[in-house]
């Protein structure tokens, strides 16, 4: 008896032990699962941390009137849109009161713009969609790249019902001036495009309006500025002139004209 008594405390004792270490091993997870969290804070704050559909609109009409922006209207016929980090549809808005009354066509590629600027950036190194262009030529490294990540169909909508569709990785791959990435501090959380005019005039604009918001790159609002062979010289991230073409204020010179046809 005395025998079979022992070994049931002692059975009882272990249990007791092993349910308290379990316990307080229970204890210690939450403390470091918030001591990792800490540590390692989300880095994109969605759409929320960037400009609501009303302000980018107010940033995208106001845009003009900071000074010439060349291109065919001036910048005056603009669509807009944002990406979160994640990439991810957040806005889509147009410049002028008839939506059909700028490019229709413009509406997508404002879209694929702003994808591809948050696409293809990263913390420590933004890329306008502008110093693209020359890498994705024939004979250069990123030949083919405007072919990656096509553009959903299904984000297309009459100009009437834009802004519908949101929170949807939508794509698109647009080597030419016109979308920028957007930082707060040293932390990339999107991307701006803007199409409706030249790829030139389009570019001011993105810059004017990142500008405006506050979301400049840590280096600054020129860190990804577009550059010109005739105007900065040679580089693998110039961009042609186009027609009128305008930077910060200043005319710089128009498009070639064809030759050979």
């Amino acid at each position: 008896m005395r025998t079979g008594a022992i070994r049931v405390l002692a059975i009882l004792s272990t249990a007791a032990f092993v349910g308290a270490a379990a316990r307080a091993q229970e204890s210690k997870a939450p403390q470091k699962a918030a001591k990792k969290s800490q540590a390692t804070p989300a880095r994109s704050g969605g759409c929320a941390a960037l400009p609501s559909a009303d302000d980018l609109r107010k940033l995208l009409v106001d845009a003009p009137s900071a000074g010439d922006a060349g291109g065919l209207f001036g910048g005056r016929k603009q669509w807009a849109a944002t990406v979160n980090r994640d990439g991810e549809l957040c806005a889509v808005v147009v410049s002028t009161d008839d939506a059909a009354s700028s490019w229709p066509g413009s509406q997508a590629i404002a879209m694929a713009k702003a994808y591809t600027a948050n696409a293809f950036s990263t913390d420590d190194l933004p890329l306008s969609t502008a110093r693209l262009y020359t890498l994705t030529q024939p004979g250069h490294s990123l030949w083919g790249l405007a072919s990656g990540n096509p553009f959903d169909p299904d984000c297309l909508s009459a100009p009437r019902d834009h802004g519908k569709v949101r929170h949807k990785i939508c794509g698109g791959t647009i080597v030419f001036g016109g979308g920028v990435p957007l930082y707060r501090g040293k932390t990339k959380v999107g991307g701006l495009g803007t199409s409706g005019d030249t790829a030139c005039a389009d570019h001011e604009i993105s810059k004017r309006i990142r500008d405006k918001a506050g979301l400049n790159p840590p280096a600054g609002a020129a860190a990804d500025d577009i550059t010109y062979v005739k105007i900065d010289g040679a580089s693998p991230f110039s961009h042609p002139l186009c027609a009128n073409t305008w930077r910060d204020g200043k005319k710089l010179g128009d498009e070639s004209p064809a030759s050979g046809y």
